[in-house]
């Protein structure tokens, strides 16, 4: 046995090791059967936020935006940093007063569109109005 060499198997198991420990599982010949089923837990901030430092929740109240999906109660994630455009549902500043409402943006002229039929369109006139478009809405959690 002198100047023999014993080698052992290179895989030794999981269970010394968490989940967040291993990035990803690189391993050659089998593996042992549970590791198939072995998950890291859903981060809704991964998932859901793109942007960390811009990134705001807000509970709805209202029914502006009910034919969008958006109901009072629901909490909508707003992010500051994305720009405003056509068509997008957005927070807006309108004489002090927060909006949840889609935009509407022509050449000349900018909307306050709500998604139900109770509520008409708010005109914007940029000359007078203290208005200001706060964030672009990225998601709504709406429980059931």
């Amino acid at each position: 046995m002198d100047g023999e060499i014993m080698y052992n198997a290179a895989y030794g198991g999981s269970k010394r090791f968490t989940q967040w420990d291993v990035a990803h599982a690189n391993a050659t010949g089998f593996s042992a059967a549970a590791d198939d089923y072995m998950e890291r837990g859903i981060d809704l901030n991964e998932q859901l936020i793109r942007n960390k430092p811009a990134t705001f929740m807000m509970k709805v109240s209202g029914e502006a935006m009910v034919d969008a999906g958006i109901f009072s109660g629901d909490i909508v994630i707003v992010d500051r940093s994305l720009k405003a455009v056509n068509g997008k549902i957005v927070i807006a500043v309108l004489n002090g007063e927060m909006l949840i409402r889609r935009l509407e943006k022509t050449f000349n002229k900018v909307r306050l569109v709500p998604e139900t039929r109770k509520l008409s369109p708010i005109d914007i006139d940029l000359s007078a109005a203290d208005f200001s478009i706060w964030g672009v809405v990225t998601y709504c959690i709406h429980a059931v």
